[in-house]
């Protein structure tokens, strides 16, 4: 049976990729926990497209501010230091490459990198694609965090997208409950497996070729 990484430990595992003094976006979904778990030694800016460098975690219960929300709506904190700034500004900060990392949800990733993230074919009551594809261009290093079966017990980790395109071959590197993946050449290469996962169990939950870094 399967183990592997819960969803808080997925969100520490993905935070020791950031160095010191990096600026970060968080997307909405499983991506806003790490705002949680960055180290006490590393200095991250983190960045929210509703105007906001310097977001902090979640406020302590009874202490949310109804004026400080994430690009989501849901309450967050301010370190010390924090810009507020107007939202042409934020996606200025975005399109002008000054963003080093972001750390987006997905429905799907394909073994080329591509992302979908926003809409399933079919679905009702969906929105626009908002600013991921902003995101999803103007970082430098763009992450999905994801788990890695869909409700029905499929990958979404595929050959390519069944659904709309967020961007094409952006996606640097994946984590998982099951694991640490990246994109390369058409197939997927797991650089890590988390705990009680095996190889045969992470290749099983992968719609597409893949291999294993050792």
């Amino acid at each position: 049976m399967t183990t592997g990484w819960t969803d808080k430990e997925m969100a520490v595992r993905v935070s020791k990729e950031f160095p010191d003094g990096c600026s970060v976006n968080l997307g909405i979904g499983l991506p806003t926990l790490i705002a949680g778990c960055i180290p006490e030694q590393v200095q991250v800016f983190i960045h929210s497209e509703n105007g906001i460098i310097g977001m902090g975690p979640d406020p302590e219960p009874g202490k949310e501010d109804s004026d400080i929300v994430n690009a989501g709506k849901k309450p967050v904190t301010l370190v010390s230091g924090a810009s507020i700034v107007h939202q042409a500004d934020s996606f200025s900060f975005i399109r002008g490459g000054r963003l080093d990392f972001t750390v987006l949800g997905a429905l799907q990733v394909s073994a080329q990198g591509d992302l979908a993230n926003w809409r399933i074919p079919g679905g009702k009551g969906v929105g626009g694609v908002g600013g991921a594809m902003d995101l999803a261009v103007g970082a430098r290093h763009v992450f999905a965090m994801m788990r890695q079966l869909d409700k029905s017990g499929k990958s979404k980790l595929v050959s390519r997208c069944r659904f709309p395109l967020t961007a094409p071959q952006c996606v640097t590197r994946i984590f998982t409950e099951m694991g640490v993946i990246e994109c390369d050449s058409g197939e997927f290469v797991v650089h890590e497996l988390a705990p009680g996962v095996s190889e045969q169990q992470m290749r099983e939950a992968i719609d597409a070729p893949v291999r294993f870094k050792h």
